[in-house]
């Protein structure tokens, strides 16, 4: 079935889980501002449920979500345009998660890596909610009949299971209404690093602050932390086939690029033969002139939390208009009484 009978609809979430980071922005943010002028309807969210599928506390949570929706506005996101909205204020997540908890299969859980990684050899102490998240978030994209989801690459298989149920449902219940959503993976920097071990994903929870550019970090902290990142001591190469035994190196090449707009093939072309030296002042140069103005207006948002919580309500609010219709045609569909409308 082709998503060509869907109105075209681009949905993605970040956990609010504190700590935006240098990953988050060019896996995530730079990429959501991108869509916005596509002229595609866009919905971005924040995805508290799926945030306390492991324990959270409760002031963190409420203040992570507002900075994850100050990021997404700092990072050039327009709330007029795009839709932002925090997952838990739109209860059709949810109701919709349990009838895919219904069409999901149990071997199609059990063969998801993240959850593996996650409850790693305490499986049986793990939440349900964890084992299950993978519904949860095919109803978070289909709750919208999203036809596009921008995604890493680490969450490229829940995406394919999120296609799974899509199909199973429209096959048992002989309907085409939901879409086979489209994963869309583009950019340089689509898995950006640790800058302390480029074998290692660049992770909020990496003991050392170092490893990491956070979205908060100011400009003297993106500099420092460039500075000292690791790297090797043989000069860049001219083509990107010189940097696969060099993970380091490869990681800051990707960061320039992506955060210069640029493939990794045209900065070697700049760059080759250059010493790291050379070529660190100029991320650092690019770095602070990309980020610094993110962190400045995120401490500015932070400072009109109010603001904040009224923009996620009318969030909600125009959300709620799309998803309400289609789960009371889901309800139908399956043969339940649709929700009462208040």
């Amino acid at each position: 079935m082709s998503d060509t009978t869907f109105t075209p609809r681009v949905f993605s979430g970040i956990q609010p889980s504190g700590n935006l980071h240098l990953g988050n922005y060019l896996g995530a943010l730079k990429r959501f501002v991108d869509w916005q002028d596509r002229d595609v309807e866009s919905i971005y969210c924040m995805v508290d449920l799926h945030a306390i599928t492991v324990w959270q506390n409760p002031q963190d949570l409420m203040k992570s979500t507002r900075e994850l929706c100050a990021g997404f506005i700092a990072a050039g996101l327009d709330p007029e345009q795009a839709i932002l909205i925090n997952q838990s204020q739109v209860p059709e997540h949810a109701q919709l998660a349990w009838i895919f908890n219904c069409v999901a299969r149990m071997g199609w859980m059990q063969r998801m890596t993240q959850f593996k990684d996650k409850a790693g050899k305490n499986a049986q102490n793990a939440s349900l909610g964890l084992f299950a998240y993978p519904a949860l978030m095919a109803a978070d994209i289909l709750t919208y009949h999203a036809t596009h989801v921008p995604v890493g690459e680490d969450q490229k298989q829940h995406l394919e299971l999120t296609r799974d149920i899509a199909t199973k449902f429209n096959h048992d219940y002989d309907v085409d209404f939901f879409p086979i959503t489209e994963p869309v993976i583009e950019g340089a920097a689509t898995r950006v690093m640790s800058l302390r071990d480029g074998s290692k994903k660049m992770s909020k929870s990496d003991a050392s602050d170092a490893s990491r550019i956070n979205m908060t970090d100011d400009a003297d902290s993106i500099a420092k932390k460039i500075r000292k990142a690791k790297t090797d001591p043989d000069a860049l190469p001219s083509e990107a086939k010189g940097l696969e035994d060099r993970a380091e190196a490869r990681n800051l090449v990707n960061i320039y690029a992506a955060l210069n707009e640029q493939s990794v093939d045209q900065v070697l072309t700049d760059v080759g033969g250059k010493q790291f030296s050379e070529f660190k002042p100029m991320l650092v140069d690019l770095a602070v002139a990309k980020l610094a103005p993110i962190s400045t207006e995120m401490a500015r948002l932070m400072q009109h939390q109010d603001e904040i919580d009224k923009i996620l309500t009318r969030g909600s609010e125009r959300a709620r208009a799309i998803t309400a219709p289609i789960l009371r045609q889901t309800y139908e569909i399956v043969g339940m009484v649709p929700p009462v409308e208040i």
